[in-house]
C-alpha cells in the first residue's frame, strides 16, 4: 500500500517503499481496512494487494474476469474468498477498466473512493462531501457480508455508533446479496457478457407502478421494453409468481409474511439464506442461487423460466404455450395484427379481432371458454352468487372483455387478502388481456368475449377446441365438418383436441385454416432425423385414400429459452388436407350455409349442396364461386405483387430487346464484311479503302461499314528493316505529325 502523492512520483519510489514498509509495521492498515491516501497496489497475474472481510468470506482486489481474451482489462471488485473459479459480486469501475496492470484503489485526499491507473489518473470514484476534518477520518473496510463502506471514525467515536457514508449494497451491480435491501430506486444491471462486466441489456428492480401495494412488485427490463413483471396472487394466476421466499429475501428479511399462505410457505428465518445469492444474467434471466457443501453453486430458483414466462411473450389476446416449437397462436376469433412480423417470430404486437364485440344486439357475442390459462392479473373483482350472474355482469358491459368465476370452498387469498370459506368470486377484465399462456399449472377458467359469428358451430364449422378452431371440413362430430374428415375428438373437461387415426390419438397443437394444415405431437419419436415421412405415415397408419397427408415438416425440439432449459419428448409433424367436394346435406335448409347451391341428388346417389347455374364449386375457398367473379378476383393483386409482377416483365423486355439487337448487329456486321471480302476478290487491285471511298463518292456508305474495312498492321521489326532503323537517307521529308520514311 502507498501514500498517494509518492504513488504519483516515480522519483519517490525509495521513500515508497521505506514508507509502506513502516506503515505495514506499525498496522496503519488491517487486513479488512484500509485509510485515506493509503491503496491497494494492481500487480497483475493475482500478485496485488487485496482486503479480506474478518470472517475470510469475500475478498477485494483487481482482476480480469474469467476466459476473457482481453487480459490487459483491469477492474476493482468484490469475489468469495477461496472459491474456484472466481465468482465476482460487485465491480466499481465496470464501465472504465484499466488498461493494463500498475492500477491503484484506496481513499484519496478529499476523502473519496478513487481507482486510479499508474500514472494517477482517475478511471472511477465517488462523490462524497468533503470538509477539512472529517475526510481525514474516513475508513474503507470490506464487510463479512460483502458489502464495502466508507466509515467517518471520528464521527464512530464521537457518537458510538458507525455512520456508513457510502456502501457498495447502496450501488450493486448484478448481485444481491443477504443483508441488502431492494429499495425504490436501487437496481441490479447485467453483465454485458460472461468475460465483460459494463453495463448490459437486462436491468432488475421494483415496480414504479406497484410502489404503493403492499405486496411489492418487481420488474426485469430490456432496456426500454418490459421483459418480466412479478405477482404474488391467489388462484387467479397472474403475470408471473415471484417466490414468497425471494420476496422476503429482497426485503432484507423485514417483509410480513403469513406462514399459513396456501400452505405452502414454511417459517422463513435469515439464516436459510448463508452463501446465497441473486444474480441477474445476461441472458436476462433472474436466478436464485445456493452454495453447497462441496462450494458449487445450485440453481433453486429462476425466472423467467421459460419462453412464456417473458413479459406478454405473445402480445395481447396471443396465447403462448413454450411446449412447442411453434409458442404463439392466436386465441380463436382473433387474427395476427400484422401478419408479417407474425411470421418472421415478431409476436409483440399480438392479435387483434377479426369482428368487433358489443353491437346493438347482445346475444351476437358469446364466451370463448379456455381452461387452465394463465393471464395477466384483472381489473376488478366482486361477489357473485353464482356463475351465470358473473357472465351477465360481463355480457352487460362493453368495457368487460374476460371473465373468471372461482368458487372457492376451501378459502384462499389474492394480494395478501383473506376471504372467508365458501366465497365465490367474479373477476374481470376490462382491458386487452395479456400474459395468456395455455396448459398452465393451477390455471385458471378463463372466459374471453367474442363475436357469436366467429366461434359458432354449424354445419361450416365445427367451432372451438381449447385455444383450437376445428375450421371446415375438420369434423369432430356428425353435426359439423365433412364426414370424410371426421378423424377428430376434443376433450371438453380440459380443452385438448386430439387428431385420432388407426395408429391412435395424437394431441393437435395448432390449426392454419389459410393453409389448410395442422400440427400434431407424437411422444413415441426422438427426433426427425431417423424418421422418413413413410415412417411417420406408418405410425399414423393413413391409408391411400385418406384426405390427410404428412407434409415433411417436422420439428424434434422447441426453442429453448436457453441451453439449460429442459426439452420435451417427442417430435412435432405437420399435415395437410385435401380440398373437400360439395358438402352433404339432407334438406335445403343444411345449404344455407353456402350460398349460391341447392340440395341436389348426384351422380354417387348422395346428396350434396350443388352450386347453382353459372356458378362452380371452389374447394380452396369454400364456396361457389362465379367464374367472372373468381376471374376478377384473381386480379385484385396487392400493390407489392403488381410492382413484383410489373418490374420482372420489364426486366424481361430490357434482356430480350438487347439480345435481339445484338444478334441483328453482329449479323449486319458480318454481312459487311463478306461484302467487302467478296468485292476485293473480284477486284485484286483494290483495297478496301478504295471500296468504302467508292461507297463514300456515290452516297451510299453508312456508318456500319467503316467496322468492316480490313486495317492493314505491321510488326515494329519489319518496320524497322524496311526503313534501315529509320536511316536519314530513307527519309522523305517532315510534315506536322512527325517525318515521313521510304
Amino acid at each position: 500500500m502507498v501514500d498517494t502523492k509518492r504513488f504519483c512520483s516515480n522519483r519517490m519510489l525509495f521513500f515508497f517503499l521505506l514508507c509502506s514498509f513502516f506503515c505495514t509495521c506499525m498496522h496503519c492498515y488491517g487486513r479488512d481496512t484500509i485509510t485515506i491516501n493509503n491503496f491497494l497496489l494492481d500487480g497483475g497475474g493475482g500478485g496485488g494487494d487485496t482486503l479480506v472481510s474478518d470472517g475470510e468470506n469475500f475478498e477485494l482486489g483487481f482482476f480480469t474476469p474469467n476466459g476473457s481474451s482481453s487480459g490487459r482489462r483491469r477492474y476493482i471488485g468484490i469475489w468469495y474468498y477461496n472459491l474456484s473459479p472466481r465468482t465476482v459480486v460487485w465491480v466499481a469501475n465496470r464501465d472504465t477498466p484499466l488498461e493494463d496492470s500498475g492500477g491503484a484503489f484506496g481513499i484519496s485526499e478529499d476523502g473519496n473512493l478513487r481507482v486510479l491507473d499508474r500514472n494517477g489518473r482517475p478511471f472511477w470514484g465517488t462523490s462524497l462531501e468533503t470538509s477539512s476534518n472529517s475526510s481525514l477520518h474516513r475508513t474503507l473496510k470490506l464487510m463479512d457480508n460483502g458489502n464495502l463502506i466508507v466509515i467517518d471514525e471520528q464521527d464512530e467515536e464521537e457518537t458510538k455508533k458507525t455512520k456508513i457514508l457510502w456502501e457498495s449494497f447502496a450501488n450493486p451491480t448484478d448481485t444481491f446479496l443477504p443483508g441488502m435491501k431492494m429499495y425504490q430506486g436501487i437496481s441490479l444491471t447485467s453483465w454485458q457478457s460472461n468475460v465483460d462486466p459494463s453495463p448490459g441489456n437486462y436491468s432488475f428492480q421494483r415496480d414504479q407502478e406497484d410502489s404503493n401495494n403492499n405486496n411489492d412488485q418487481y420488474m426485469i427490463w430490456k432496456r426500454s421494453i418490459r421483459y418480466w413483471k412479478s405477482s404474488v396472487t391467489g388462484k387467479v394466476v397472474g403475470t408471473g409468481e415471484m417466490s414468497l421466499a425471494i420476496s422476503y429475501f429482497l426485503s432484507n428479511f423485514t417483509e410480513k409474511i403469513s406462514q399459513n399462505y396456501n400452505n405452502t410457505v414454511p417459517f422463513l428465518t435469515s439464516s436459510l439464506y448463508s452463501n446465497t445469492r441473486l444474480v441477474i444474467t445476461y441472458w436476462g434471466q433472474l436466478l436464485y442461487l445456493k452454495m453447497d457443501s462441496e462450494k458449487t453453486w445450485s440453481n433453486v430458483w429462476v425466472e423467467p423460466r421459460d419462453r412464456c414466462s417473458v413479459f406478454n411473450a405473445c402480445g395481447n389476446f396471443g396465447s403462448c404455450n413454450s411446449k412447442y416449437h411453434a409458442m404463439c397462436k392466436c386465441l380463436p376469433g382473433f387474427r395476427p395484427s400484422s401478419l408479417e412480423t407474425w411470421d418472421a417470430g415478431d409476436f409483440s404486437r399480438g392479435c387483434s379481432r377479426k369482428t368487433n364485440v358489443c353491437g346493438e344486439d347482445a346475444k351476437s357475442d358469446t364466451f370463448l371458454r379456455l381452461k387452465m390459462m394463465k393471464v395477466g392479473n384483472p381489473d376488478a373483482q366482486f361477489k357473485a352468487k353464482s356463475e351465470e350472474e358473473c357472465k351477465a355482469e360481463c355480457l352487460n358491459n362493453c368495457q368487460c372483455y374476460a371473465y373468471s368465476y372461482e368458487d372457492d370452498q376451501t378459502g384462499g387469498s389474492e394480494g395478501g387478502s383473506s376471504r372467508s370459506s365458501g366465497d365465490a368470486v367474479c373477476w374481470i377484465w376490462s382491458e386487452d388481456l395479456n400474459n395468456l399462456e395455455e396448459d398452465y399449472e393451477n390455471g385458471c377458467d378463463l372466459n374471453v368475449r367474442v363475436a357469436l359469428s366467429d366461434i359458432e358451430s354449424t354445419g361450416k364449422s365445427c367451432g372451438t377446441c381449447g385455444t383450437n378452431l376445428i375450421a371446415y371440413p375438420l369434423s369432430r362430430g356428425a353435426n359439423c365438418g365433412d364426414p370424410m374428415y371426421l378423424s377428430f375428438h376434443c376433450n371438453d373437461s380440459t380443452g385438448q383436441l386430439d387428431f385420432e387415426t388407426p395408429g391412435g390419438a395424437f394431441r393437435v397443437i395448432s390449426i392454419d385454416q389459410d393453409k389448410r394444415k395442422f400440427v400434431i405431437h407424437i411422444e413415441d419419436v426422438e427426433n426427425c432425423e431417423d424418421q422418413t415421412s413413410r415412417d411417420n405415415k406408418k405410425l399414423l397408419l393413413l391409408n391411400d385414400s385418406s384426405p390427410f397427408h404428412l407434409t415433411g415438416t417436422c420439428y424434434a425440439d422447441p426453442r429453448t429459452f436457453t441451453s439449460a432449459a429442459p426439452m420435451k419428448h417427442g417430435v412435432e409433424l405437420e399435415l395437410s388436407w385435401d380440398p373437400p367436394s360439395e358438402p352433404l346435406c339432407s334438406t335445403l335448409l343444411d345449404c344455407m350455409d353456402w350460398p349460391n347451391s341447392s340440395c341436389n341428388t348426384t351422380s354417387d346417389s348422395n346428396k350434396r349442396c350443388l352450386c347453382n347455374s353459372n356458378y362452380f364449386w371452389d374447394g380452396m375457398k369454400l364456396n361457389c364461386t362465379n367464374g367472372n367473379q373468381s376471374y376478377q378476383a384473381d386480379r385484385n393483386l396487392s400493390l407489392t405483387q403488381i410492382m413484383e409482377i410489373t418490374f420482372t416483365i420489364v426486366i424481361a423486355i430490357i434482356l430480350l430487346s438487347s439480345t435481339v439487337i445484338y444478334i441483328y448487329l453482329k449479323k449486319r456486321r458480318h454481312a459487311n464484311s463478306q461484302e467487302i471480302r467478296g468485292y476485293t476478290q473480284k477486284n485484286p487491285g483494290l483495297s478496301s479503302e478504295k471500296y468504302v471511298r467508292d461507297l463514300i463518292e456515290s452516297g451510299r456508305f453508312k456508318e456500319e461499314n467503316s467496322q468492316a474495312i480490313d486495317i492493314p498492321h505491321f510488326h515494329l521489326e519489319s518496320v524497322l528493316d524496311a526503313t534501315n532503323n529509320f536511316a536519314i537517307a530513307n527519309k522523305l521529308g517532315q510534315g506536322g505529325f512527325g517525318p515521313v520514311y521510304k
